[in-house]
């Protein structure tokens, strides 16, 4: 089979990594909002931005043009924040060929219209095959060699298989999933608990309380997840409990380490100010809670991390009540 021209929008963290993957068997451009991060990849192989410490392959080619970022892919990969997710689709919508597969790598849900971004890709860029790229994915690791799983999930596996190809590198594997609602409801709800498990290594809880949050959290993810449609068993794997643990417990967690800072006593506003990066946790907290009210269920991690993100309550006071009581079942 030919390369596939490939184009990834977002030159974060998990943009750039993606993109050095692609690099390594297909002719790939990565798009960034800032002309000097653009610049520096080109002329340095390198974005000290977001992954400083790393060298890019030198055949990735960056631009700060979006028109010209998408103009002639075969393949489209999106990694943007999702507060610009729908803008950013808006503005390349007159530039991109007809038919072209879009994947998502944006883990969180649009306030407002509470969607998915596959969802968002279906009303923005109709016609095109959407997918999501999820699972236990730490930048950092996978560029320094490290080996990862993730999970590529669309109802087309024909076209998941595709994209397989496009991504599947020496220690980074890619598996295929076809319950899109799971698997992009795990990669958004994991960002919450990780506030959860952040904070309880802020205030020293102790291991076995934060295996108890992280447990319950993940009883929460799976049990909005299947009111939505999406399948048990999905949660059980590299697009839940795998995606959860790692952005719980790694130190290179943003949603994790803006969980410990809060239960350190640092406001939050000073805390993501220093952050540099978007932690989807804060916001998507908001939007579950809205979407567990739809479908009448109790989230009371959920709920109460986002009482902690809007000022109502301190994360010590809230840590009394992140482990429910003793007479909730166990789904386990």
């Amino acid at each position: 089979m030919r390369a596939m021209r490939v184009s990834v929008l977002g030159a974060g963290s998990w943009g750039t990594t993606v993109a050095a993957i692609c690099a390594g068997g297909n002719p790939t451009v990565l798009w960034s909002r800032s002309p000097e991060v653009a610049e520096g990849i080109n002329r340095d192989h390198a974005n000290p931005s977001y992954v400083q410490e790393f060298r890019l392959p030198a055949r990735l080619r960056a631009t700060a043009d979006l028109a010209e970022a998408v103009t002639d892919c075969d393949l489209l990969v999106v990694g943007v924040p999702t507060s610009s997710f729908r803008e950013v689709l808006q503005r390349i919508a007159p530039h991109v060929r007809p038919w072209i597969p879009v994947v998502s790598l944006s883990k969180g849900l649009e306030q407002g219209t509470l969607l998915r971004m596959t969802q968002i890709v279906k009303e923005e860029l109709p016609g095109h095959p959407a997918a999501a790229l999820t699972g236990p994915n730490l930048a950092r690791e996978i560029l320094s060699g490290r080996a990862a799983a993730s999970v590529i999930a669309t109802e087309d596996l024909a076209l998941a298989a595709a994209i397989q190809r496009v991504l599947d590198r020496d220690l980074f594997r890619v598996y295929l999933n076809h319950d899109v609602i799971g698997c992009e409801m795990g990669g958004a709800l994991k960002n919450v608990i990780a506030i959860a498990a952040g904070i309880g290594e802020g205030l020293g809880v102790g291991d076995n309380t934060r295996a108890a949050v992280m447990s319950r959290g993940l009883a929460e993810i799976t049990r909005l997840g299947v009111a939505m449609g999406a399948q048990p068993a999905t949660f059980a794997g590299l697009a839940g409990m795998g995606d959860l643990i790692a952005t719980c417990m790694s130190p290179y967690s943003r949603n994790r380490l803006v969980g410990e800072r809060l239960g350190q006593g640092r406001p939050l506003a000073e805390v993501l100010e220093e952050l540099h990066m978007v932690a989807e946790g804060v916001k998507t907290a908001e939007v579950v809670l809205e979407l567990a009210d739809r479908h009448g269920l109790d989230l009371p991690i959920c709920r109460v991390i986002h009482r902690v993100i809007t000022g109502e309550v301190t994360p010590r006071q809230a840590y009394r009540g992140l482990t429910p009581a003793g007479h909730e079942a166990d789904p386990g």
